[in-house]
């Protein structure tokens, strides 16, 4: 397997980012215990684009006997799902993996009739904005791993949209992990947070096809 470093710093970001367990390598990428009953783990195939092989989904899929199971794998859609049995379940279709440079910047300030709280605990830098009244309106987390930082659970209200919160979010984050001394972030989006992530600056890497194991066909 050709490994992709971006996908072993999102794993070890990402573990941090949800208090999931450390991850296992395997011959193929990584596992996850994440202990959830909707997520009860995750296996992560290593490599990304034309670097990953048949091979190699087909043993991360075949070890998997457990529902809920996740499988992450960094190509095209149409390309991984002849290589899983009718027990995968496909979803998220769109998503991809993202990587951005950082650098020194000025975290931006909330917009007028917002406030903005940041906290750090167990790792994770946190932003919250709120509106005049104190009810949520985005949100997002980031947390640093060394030279590397996962941004992660960005989340803008519907009713707050289009009024620059996630630029703001984006912004404080990205400022928070280079001041903890990450150099690059990389991230996982669905197709809507990339058109927020390319306009702040951040580069596509691969295609993410995601599928959850459902049990074995009858």
């Amino acid at each position: 397997m050709a490994a992709d470093a971006r996908v072993r710093e999102w794993v070890d970001g990402w573990v941090v980012s949800r208090g999931a367990s450390a991850p296992l390598v395997e011959p193929w990428g990584y596992t996850v215990h994440v202990g959830l009953p909707h997520h009860v783990g995750r296996h992560v195939i290593g490599a990304t684009g034309d670097d990953v092989r048949e091979a190699d989904v087909r043993k991360a899929a075949e070890s998997t006997r457990g529902a809920n199971i996740h499988l992450k794998v960094f190509a095209d859609l149409d390309r991984v799902l002849p290589w899983l049995g009718p027990e995968w379940e496909p979803y998220g279709s769109g998503d991809h993996l993202m990587t951005t440079s950082l650098g020194p910047a000025v975290a931006p300030a909330a917009p007028d009739g917002y406030t903005l709280r940041t906290w750090t605990r167990g790792g994770v830098t946190r932003v919250l904005l709120s509106d005049a009244d104190g009810a949520f309106a985005a949100r997002g987390q980031v947390a640093p791993t060394g030279a590397s930082a996962v941004v992660d659970q960005i989340e803008t209200s519907q009713e707050h949209r289009r009024k620059g919160l996630g630029r703001v979010v984006m912004g404080q984050l990205q400022a928070a992990a280079h001041a903890q001394g990450a150099t690059r972030a990389v991230l996982a989006c669905t197709p809507e947070g990339r058109l927020l992530y390319e306009a702040v600056g951040w580069r596509t890497v691969a295609p993410l096809t995601n599928a959850r194991y459902r049990g074995a066909a009858a």
